[in-house]
């Protein structure tokens, strides 16, 4: 049975807590008074809290209509305050008796903390200098059945505050705050991507391949047409279809589904950002990324020096820029560049207690020592460039070294955060390229993608040169808001259902 199902049940029963207990006689009695606070259909709100604080000069002695959640009360005789929280933040109204009459002060005393309520009446300041609205009238919007925890100290069960988001952010106000930041992060990206010349589009949710990154896949099925479709891992193919089709520079930012762990980082669900802009490649992805996230952290924060976790990160510095051969030579000691063969790549695993898998090249077994050794040492900004071509399918070979690909990923306080290739434009070596991925996949590799046919058929009509980006949006927001968890920069975050 659910929370919710069991306040419900509690309702028919004796012990029945207290405070659930008055407020539906307190519901009760309204009704039978004529005072329903559900039949208002509509209050006339013409100030927020917050611009009649930041305005006060303007707003002295003028008459304003407010509503908002009352958060607190202190009910002192014939006068009385309460402090409603409306979008914008909180405000104190005082309440006299011989202002509103004795009947509407009555039904203010019996109100409850978590109530909804619009008021009407004139700015002003107390004695003590806080910035108030003097009531003239007070209506009831909503009753509140449930209580706020106590003290509006907000939810200090973790598990609570993700299933309960809603109340989560009445008593939570830095809660609030990490959520219009997020809003205010996207806004941002989409700002700067429209002044540099981008087309914001949509792709399908449903795909009949799952492609466009290494990642195991929901799948559905479709009763009409009697197949199994997959929810989409990422943007990619799509959006490089429009690049094909002659929309040179495009971008979308919505949710992509796979089907893997849960931890700190990674949730089912999570929102993507993907761009792609012909005539271009990963080098200047690489100015783009920087330029973007530079920009973003100016626009929602004032500032490019943040702190996450209580580590400073300097996003003005230009980035440091390392190949993960580098990477793996500076943390680890190992020098790829002497690795001739399998056989020595594998003994270097043995020795440094790394778990090969059988299907593995040289180059898995590259980035296994990089993920082991380097990727943690990442905090500052850093672009790791050239991944081997074993794990990077849809990117463009390094010409100097095509062992190698024109690759990075954004590395920051030890997390990946962008991802961006030189675009594999060659569709004989993608269709190679594809096969080998689903011979992996025959093999037993469930993140591996199988062959998409109409992809390389959009390929073969000549795809330009072109450089593609992903940044995980969740991952950033949590950078630019301090916030440990993704679930934490999650309006609803995908939870375990309550037994």
């Amino acid at each position: 049975m659910t929370e919710n199902e069991q306040v419900l049940d509690q309702q028919n029963q004796p012990e029945l807590g207290d405070q659930l207990r008055v407020r539906r006689e307190k519901l009760a009695n309204l009704r039978a008074c004529g005072k329903d606070p559900f039949v208002q259909v509509k209050f006339d709100q013409t100030h927020y809290s917050a611009f009649i604080k930041e305005q006060f000069e303007q707003m002295e002695n003028q008459t304003v209509r407010v509503a908002g959640r009352i958060m607190s009360k202190r009910d002192m005789g014939k006068a009385s305050f309460c402090d409603i929280r409306d979008a914008r933040g909180r405000i104190q109204i005082y309440v006299k008796s011989d202002e509103i009459g004795p009947e509407a002060y009555e039904d203010f005393t019996r109100m409850d903390v978590g109530d909804i309520v619009g008021v009407e009446g004139f700015v002003f300041r107390t004695r003590r200098g806080e910035i108030s609205v003097h009531c003239k009238g007070m209506t009831l919007l909503s009753k509140s059945l449930l209580p706020l925890p106590e003290k509006f100290h907000g939810l200090k069960d973790t598990e609570a505050r993700y299933r309960r988001r809603y109340v989560d952010l009445i008593v939570n106000d830095e809660v609030k705050d990490t959520f219009v930041k997020r809003s205010l992060i996207i806004r941002e990206i989409r700002s700067f991507l429209e002044e540099q010349g981008f087309l914001e589009v949509e792709t399908p949710f449903l795909h009949t391949q799952a492609g466009g990154a290494a990642a195991r896949p929901f799948i559905t099925h479709h009763n009409t047409l009697d197949i199994d479709l997959y929810l989409r891992i990422a943007l990619e193919l799509h959006l490089k279809r429009l690049i094909v089709g002659g929309l040179d520079r495009v971008y979308e930012i919505g949710r992509v589904f796979r089907n893997e762990g849960m931890d700190t980082r990674h949730n089912p669900e999570f929102t993507l950002l993907e761009l792609y802009q012909a005539y271009t490649d990963f080098e200047g992805m690489m100015n783009l990324t920087e330029a973007l996230i530079r920009h973003t952290a100016r626009k929602v924060l004032g500032t490019t020096q943040i702190v996450y976790d209580g580590t400073p990160i300097d996003l003005e510095k230009p980035f440091e820029r390392l190949t993960m051969k580098d990477a793996v030579l500076r943390y680890a000691g190992v020098d790829f560049d002497k690795v001739e063969t399998l056989e020595q790549a594998r003994a270097l695993a043995k020795e440094h207690h790394l778990h090969v898998e059988d299907r593995y090249g040289i180059g898995d077994i590259l980035n296994l020592f990089f993920e082991e050794y380097a990727e943690s040492k990442l905090i500052q900004p850093t672009f790791l460039m050239e991944y081997p071509v074993e794990i990077s399918p849809l990117a463009k070979r390094k010409p100097s070294d095509p062992r190698y690909t024109e690759r990075f990923e954004l590395f920051i306080v030890g997390r990946e955060h962008a991802n961006a290739f030189s675009e594999l434009n060659d569709p004989i070596d993608q269709r190679q390229r594809f096969e080998h991925q689903a011979a992996m996949k025959a093999a037993g590799d469930e993140e591996a993608c199988g062959v998409d046919e109409d992809f390389l058929c959009a390929m073969e009509y000549g795809m330009p040169p072109t450089g593609g980006l992903g940044i995980g949006i969740d991952r950033l927001v949590m950078l630019l808001t301090d916030s440990a968890s993704i679930r934490d920069v999650l309006l609803f975050p995908t939870m375990k259902p309550e037994d």
